[in-house]
Parts: structure tokens; sequence; C-alpha cells
């Protein structure tokens, strides 16, 4: 069993914890710098702003942005709905969307409101791996198409997008493409403009950075993005995101955004080792236990795993005091549901309804890890036999 003071976090999908650095350089304008970078004319302003320049000049590096290209949000939520719906705005008449049917709510909702005003949306299947057909996405472009939104990777099944074979779709047909990367920052290599995006939103508090800031990546050129306001006010961020900056989140965020830069890939195949060797554990005890998700095109701490007669919420409660995970996403409601995402690759069946998230991070030791694995084997045999 896992001893520990605490149980051992395995939920950053939903969240991670701020590193120390990010905190370091976010203290200083949560206490004696607090200007407002709007008033750049004294001191207090200017000084505000330069951190805030430098914080752009970081976000904009780990994606291969240019710096005028990012406007900084309040959550990778804003900025998803900035690009969907401030695209739509801008689109001199209603026409047609393409995305997935596993993408997140905050890509979802706003889909689904330009539907209800009229806006023609096709939602495209994925196979039982999660993936997202390139051809599909050629064969639902039409003449109206303006936007393809299609996320970098699933929060919930770890499944990497084929994101470069979708822009170059995209890119040669004309259309405008969107992906929603709040997982990838991480550990994950995306460059805007080799993989064809147009658009591109972020998270910060999914990268060791703060919660309640983000930013969304808008192309300057070949073409230049129109991304019409959807908040209005000061004419902040050129005009696009109105409202005073948040400098010590806009601050961590990029030192998040730094330090994945120069670890990220090092990080990520520590991670990637550490979870094959516990789906190893759990398979090894459990020999018809599933990965869900592509066996090797996925999230390098991501597992999302279905035991035959394990209830997933059964399995959480009983390692509440040991293990945080997940059943599934953990970024809407407390409804318990059957995820939409599994819905989609595997319809109403056992295996969608069993699945549980395990998803490692920065501060996961290996130790701790195969504990946890260790723990999670045992308690689902508890559950299997009570079952029996």
């Amino acid at each position: 069993m896992v001893n520990v003071s605490r149980p051992i976090y395995l939920d950053h999908n939903a969240t991670t914890p701020i590193d120390s650095c990010v905190l370091e350089a976010m203290m200083p304008f949560l206490t004696g710098s607090f200007g407002n970078p709007s008033s750049i004319e004294h001191e207090h302003g200017h000084e505000a702003a330069v951190a805030v320049d430098r914080a752009r000049e970081q976000v904009a590096s780990v994606i291969g942005a240019q710096t005028s290209e990012i406007v900084f949000t309040g959550s990778c939520t804003e900025a998803n709905n900035l690009a969907i719906l401030g695209v739509a705005r801008g689109a001199p008449k209603k026409g047609h969307i393409i995305t997935s049917q596993i993408e997140h709510p905050a890509v979802l909702e706003p889909v689904r409101a330009l539907e209800r005003e009229g806006w023609r949306v096709t939602y495209l299947p994925v196979c039982d791996q999660g993936l997202v057909s390139p051809d599909s996405v050629a064969e639902a472009i039409s003449t109206d198409t303006v936007l393809v939104s299609v996320m970098g990777a699933n929060n919930e099944v770890g499944t990497v997008q084929p994101i470069r074979k979708i822009g170059t779709i995209c890119t040669e047909r004309g259309v405008l493409f969107h992906s929603d990367l709040a997982q990838c920052v991480a550990y994950e290599n995306f460059d805007v403009k080799r993989d064809g995006l147009h658009l591109a939103s972020l998270s910060a508090h999914k990268a060791y950075g703060p919660k309640g800031v983000g930013a969304l990546y808008v192309r300057s050129r070949n073409p230049r993005v129109r991304v019409a306001p959807i908040m209005f006010g000061g004419g902040q961020e050129r005009g696009i995101r109105s409202g005073t900056l948040n400098v010590a989140g806009i601050v961590g965020m990029g030192m998040a955004c730094a330090i994945a830069r120069k670890s990220g890939a090092q990080e990520g195949a520590r991670l990637r080792k550490m979870s094959s060797t516990f789906l190893g554990i759990v398979q090894n005890a459990f020999p018809n236990a599933r990965l869900n998700g592509h066996p090797t095109l996925r999230l390098a701490n991501s597992l999302s795993i279905s035991i035959d007669g394990v209830e997933p919420l059964a399995l959480i409660r009983k390692l509440r005091g040991q293990i945080s995970f997940s059943a599934s996403s953990a970024c809407a409601t407390s409804k318990v549901q059957t995820s939409p995402v599994l819905m989609a690759m595997f319809g109403d069946t056992a295996r969608a309804r069993q699945a549980f998230r395990i998803s490692s991070g920065r501060d996961t030791n290996e130790t701790e890890y195969l504990e946890a694995a260790r723990a999670i084997v045992e308690a689902a045999n508890e559950l299997q036999r009570a079952a029996a």
C-alpha cells in the first residue's frame, strides 16, 4: 500500500503545480511591482510593460511564433472562444466550420453556439485510437469552409493528432486552421509555421504556470488572420482582447514556457519511460486491461486504462487518500457521465465506462509512480472480487 502523508498527485492533465522558478518570477509583480502595463508614461507602468513584452517573447518562442502574434487572455478557454467566435465574427458571411467529436468543451461549445446562429458545422469522427483522419478533413472542406479546429493532443486519452498533415491540407485549400494546444506545451514540440497553424490556444496552468492566464497565437502574415474581438473595453492586446493585463500571471506563463522549451523534451522522455513501466505493471496483473488512445502517438505523461469489472469512480474513491487521479476530464462539472471522448471512440460500451486517467508530471518520481501502480492493482483486485 502507498504510505504517504499526502496523496500522490497523478492528475497533471487537469492542472499542474506551479514550478518554483515560475513562482519566483511572479513574486515581484504580486508585491512591489504593481504597475499597469498600459500606463507606460511612468516608471511603474513601464516596468510592467517591459515584463509583459519579455513574457510575450517567451511564449512565442515555445511555439515558433513572432512576438507580435501572441495575444494574452484569461485562460485557454477564452483563447479558444476568441479564436472560433472571433474568426466567425470577422467573416463576411456565415459559412462552414470543421471540428472533431473529441474536442474540449472550450472548442465544442462556441462551435455549437455558432451552429445555433446558422453556421454549418461538421463534427469529424475519430478511430478507436482517438485519431482524426487527415483525409476526413480534406473530404469535409467545401467552398464555404472558414475554419478547421482540431486539438493538438487529447486531454483524456493522450492521443496526439496529425496536426502537420491537417495543416498542410488547410494551407493548400486556403482554410484557416486552429488548434487547442493546452496539453502540448509542457512536453510536445509544436511549431506553428512548420505545422501550418493559423491560430493556436495555450494554457499556463497545464505547463507548470499559474491558473487564470492563457494566450492565443494569431498569424500575422501568409495569410494575416483577422480575429474580431468578443469583449470590448480599453483596446488592450491590439484591440483583440480588452482588459487590464494580469502581469504576474503573464510573467509566470512566460517563465513556464521558457522552462518547457529548455527541458520539455528531456522530461517527456523520462515520463514516457515511466508510463510504459506503469502500464506494464497493470497489464501484467490484468492481461485484459486496455490502453485507450494511440499506443505511440500520445502524450508522454498520459495513460487512459480500462480494466474489466472495475468501475473507475469506485477505484478513485477507494484510493482517495493515497492517489489523486481522474475518471475522465476534470475541466467541466462534477456531473457523473460517460466521457463523450470515449463514447466517440468506443460507443456506449463497458470499455468507455471503465476508463480512468493517470497523468504524471515533472514532480512525479519513479518510486512513487510505481507504488501508485501497485496500489491501483491491489484496489482493482479487491473491487473485482467484491463484484464477483
